[in-house]
């Protein structure tokens, strides 16, 4: 039988929830468990449906996603989180991806290409919009970064944690980096899929970051792409 995945959604308008829920329960895959309004009711509602992801907005009163998800993401076993907003600037695209997020969608995106977001995250792809990969990226290589509350040791604390892995790791984060899928590591690596994932968690775990899109930040501040 076909794994299905167990999805939070949250956001403030009630209008956006109910599209959402109704284009997600479209995929056979895919099952919209709850709905939240504000990023306060994120952690109850986790702890009492076990969902594989949690789609969450950026604004919301009370709490908004970005710091929802920071505090998810530090909990034990935490889902997998995508944002899904009308904002790019840069610091709500680093913010974001600091605090543990595994994408970042616009809403304006297809329905096809959301559903197809979910599905990527829960497998361990990571997805940026182009919007969000344009805003990265200028931020990291042109000095944005620091205006948006980066270190300004960034660079040189980059290269230190990338200093703590071994060869392979090395490639395989860089690689990471360049957005490649596990397959395309291991045919490009000459390595089994079963070897990258593992590479790919002990890297996660020797530079203490939640996801793959936190290794492409690493690398992007030594200055390695």
């Amino acid at each position: 039988m076909e794994q299905v995945t167990r999805v939070l959604i949250v956001d403030d308008d009630p209008l956006v929830r109910s599209g959402l829920r109704m284009m997600l329960s479209g995929a056979e895959d895919i099952e919209v468990v709850a709905e939240a309004a504000d990023g306060t009711e994120v952690l109850p509602l986790v702890d009492a449906h076990r969902p594989d992801l949690v789609l969450m907005d950026i604004r919301m009163p009370r709490m908004d996603g970005l710091r929802a998800t920071a505090e998810l993401r530090r909990g034990p076993r935490p889902p997998e989180v995508l944002i899904l907003t009308t904002f790019t600037t840069d610091g709500y695209v680093l913010e974001a991806l600091r605090a543990g997020a595994a994408g970042y969608v616009l809403k304006h995106t297809p329905p096809a290409q959301i559903v197809a977001a979910v599905r990527n995250v829960v497998a361990g792809e990571p997805v940026l919009s182009p919007a969000a990969v344009k805003q990265l990226i200028g931020a990291v290589t042109d000095g944005g970064e620091e205006a948006a509350g980066a270190r300004p040791d960034d660079r040189g604390g980059a290269e230190r944690l990338l200093g703590l892995l071994g060869g392979r790791e090395r490639e395989v984060a860089l690689a990471v980096a360049l957005g490649r899928t596990n397959a395309e590591i291991s045919a490009s690596l000459y390595m089994s899929v079963p070897t990258v994932k593992s590479h790919v968690s002990h890297i996660l775990t020797k530079l203490d970051l939640n996801n793959r899109v936190q290794i492409a930040l690493v690398v992007y501040r030594a200055g390695l792409v």
